[in-house]
């Protein structure tokens, strides 16, 4: 299964590879603007990509990658991701050689507060994603955010196949990827966001402090969706990782 991609910029850019939050789209960049060449993709069952019936692990949506990889013919890349897009990138650089540098946004090796997802997954079951989509978006935004970005995003969210959605934060309940942070060894940027409530700082800087080789900032005014409300800082931060090769 192919995911669905779009890959733009200059041709003779390196390659930054674009991972999504659970719930979002490629659209989660469109207020970026960076003098690399962009490839972006959608999870399974998100935005044009198929949705994948059964079960799925964070080892499946970085064979997702690899799969996209393998058929563009790139060899290696630099990649970003925001949550479950930090997390796919993690599995990424600790299994395969295929991430040369790598960047992580309001994303953790592993989530401490299971019963919070345990509660989603029950209610969406029961009463589908229009029952929690407001709680779910309410935790990606600052309050100061324009309603009008909330509720493009919630829109998104409900147009995300939903045994898909509940297979991938089941993936994100039981993953454990602490063991695996000492095998990254490419340089790693990492970037928290002060009001982000579903992934705090504090699980943040403890993913960074594991890292052999990373550097943590923490951005102000933005909560977990940072690439959004603060679009232009952390654009800075990447092209200065990225940039230094």
């Amino acid at each position: 299964m192919l995911v669905h991609h779009t890959l733009t910029g200059p041709e003779d850019a390196p390659v930054l590879v674009l991972g999504n939050a659970l719930g979002t789209t490629t659209e989660l960049w469109s207020e970026f603007s960076l003098p690399f060449r962009l490839l972006r993709f959608d999870h399974r069952g998100h935005g044009a990509s198929p949705p994948v019936t059964g079960p799925c692990s964070i080892e499946d949506l970085a064979g997702d990658v690899v799969e996209l990889l393998d058929h563009l013919g790139l060899r290696q890349v630099y990649y970003c991701g925001v949550s479950l897009g930090g997390m796919v990138g993690m599995w990424l650089a600790a299994h395969t050689d295929r991430i040369s540098r790598l960047a992580l946004v309001c994303t953790t090796a592993w989530v401490p507060d299971k019963a919070r997802l345990d509660e989603r997954i029950a209610l969406v079951r029961a009463h589908g994603m229009e029952f929690v989509a407001d709680s779910v978006v309410s935790r990606w935004f600052t309050p100061t955010c324009a309603p009008a970005v909330v509720a493009r995003f919630r829109a998104e969210l409900l147009e995300v196949d939903l045994p898909t959605y509940l297979a991938c934060v089941e993936a994100v309940r039981v993953m454990d990827l602490r063991p695996d942070l000492a095998k990254i060894d490419v340089p790693t940027v990492v970037i928290a966001a002060a009001q982000d409530h579903a992934t705090p700082t504090e699980l943040v800087r403890n993913t960074a402090d594991e890292l052999p080789d990373s550097e943590l900032y923490v951005v102000g005014d933005a909560a977990h969706l940072a690439v959004v409300e603060a679009p232009r800082t952390i654009s800075v931060i990447l092209d200065d990782h990225f940039g230094n090769e």
